[in-house]
């Protein structure tokens, strides 16, 4: 564990779901950097996850949900993280690992739709900002990076915003003919606007071949097929350089253990399909894993846990300073807790991913907090990449 001290840059910073249906986010770049969002919708247990097995209050705090991390590996003298976890436990001894633990945007209520809100579009409440901080970054690297690529029915709220997005989503519908396609790039071609967005819409078609045709796909191949899916749009020169991918089924209010299990394994099999289908561009990639808020620190009475407060992020890829995790833990005994019932926040997720994003793009944190963090006046985390 590192102490806040440590990496808070300029000291204090202000308090700055597998049901895996994933979609995607992509967005140009003139850049070779690789950054991508994975979003857990439905607020994932920290805990649970990079478990604080050090902390003498853990075990009797969580009970059943404790028993997952025994005889596990610790990451340092405080924190294992879960089994499931084996790509991200091998990018960890890589020291291309890196996580944040007692971690929270500034909204403080247990409300899914108001948290993600505020996780996506930056804002220190639900619905004070309009557009996302995903869409804001676009506009502080070079003009050509300003153009974005929704590949799902409808554009999250973090690639929302003044830079245009369009969208792409895989269809299950069958494939129309080559003679119709044919047809249709003839009859667009005598409008200048509607062929260029044909031709941008056929070359994401030809990238993403029938990756979509074998209809639904469900937990881990369906995590894996995503990540595969991601890397393969990301690896072009002329390609996406962003991506976000939303992954849903962390609101585990029963049966958390096996739920929880499930969930990781598959956002660990996204994790390894996309750095086996990047490759090379591995070395320069980022990945932000982050959720809306964290869960109870107790169990409740069908083996799950509740809406909570603080939770845990990550950061993976080779463009990663890995191998250590980050937090100012406030402890599991039960006078430590946040409103009696929570993991109390000490770390801001804005920071987190204002110095992370500031250092992975080469921008001043000075100008990219306020950029992409309006309301919160928080100061960027360093050292992250």
């Amino acid at each position: 564990m590192i102490d806040r001290r440590f990496f808070i840059a300029g000291g204090a910073a202000s308090a700055a779901a597998l049901g895996f249906a994933p979609r995607l986010v992509f967005a140009k770049a003139a850049t070779n950097k690789r950054f991508v969002f994975i979003i857990q919708r439905g607020a994932a247990d920290g805990l649970g996850t990079i478990a604080p097995v050090g902390d003498p209050a853990f075990v009797p705090a969580r009970g059943v949900l404790a028993a997952d991390f025994a005889g596990v590996p610790k990451l340092d003298s405080m924190f294992a993280l879960h089994p499931n976890l084996k790509t991200v436990g091998a990018l960890y001894a890589q020291k291309q690992a890196l996580f944040a633990h007692a971690i929270a945007s500034p909204y403080r209520d247990r409300s899914h739709f108001d948290g993600q809100n505020v996780l996506e579009t930056g804002g220190a409440g639900a619905y004070q900002v309009k557009d996302g901080w995903l869409n804001r970054l676009l506009g502080l690297l070079p003009a050509e990076a300003a153009k974005a690529m929704a590949v799902s029915i409808t554009v999250p709220a973090a690639l929302r915003g003044a830079n245009e997005v369009s969208s792409y989503a895989p269809s299950a519908l069958p494939q129309a003919s080559d003679d119709l396609m044919q047809r249709v790039a003839m009859l667009y071609e005598g409008d200048a606007q509607l062929h260029a967005l044909w031709s941008d819409a056929m070359g994401t078609r030809a990238l993403t071949g029938d990756m979509g045709a074998d209809g639904p796909q469900n937990g881990v191949r369906n995590a894996a097929a995503t990540g595969a899916l991601a890397a393969k749009l990301l690896v072009p020169t002329d390609g996406a350089r962003i991506a976000m991918i939303e992954t849903g089924g962390w609101d585990t209010h029963a049966q958390q253990r096996g739920r929880l299990g499930q969930q990781l394994g598959g956002l660990d099999a996204m994790i390894a399909a996309l750095k086996e289908g990047l490759g090379p561009l591995w070395a320069d990639t980022m990945v932000l894993v982050a959720t809306e808020f964290g869960r109870t620190v107790a169990l409740n009475g069908t083996g799950g846990t509740d809406h909570g407060t603080a939770s845990s992020a990550m950061l993976l890829g080779g463009a990663v300073k890995g191998g250590r995790v980050i937090a100012d833990w406030p402890g599991l005994a039960a006078s430590a807790l946040y409103e009696g019932r929570d993991l109390k926040p000490t770390l801001p997720l804005d920071a987190f991913i204002g110095g992370a994003v500031a250092g992975h793009f080469g921008l001043d944190p000075a100008r990219a907090m306020p950029a992409l963090f309006p309301a919160t006046r928080g100061t960027a985390i360093a050292g992250l990449v």
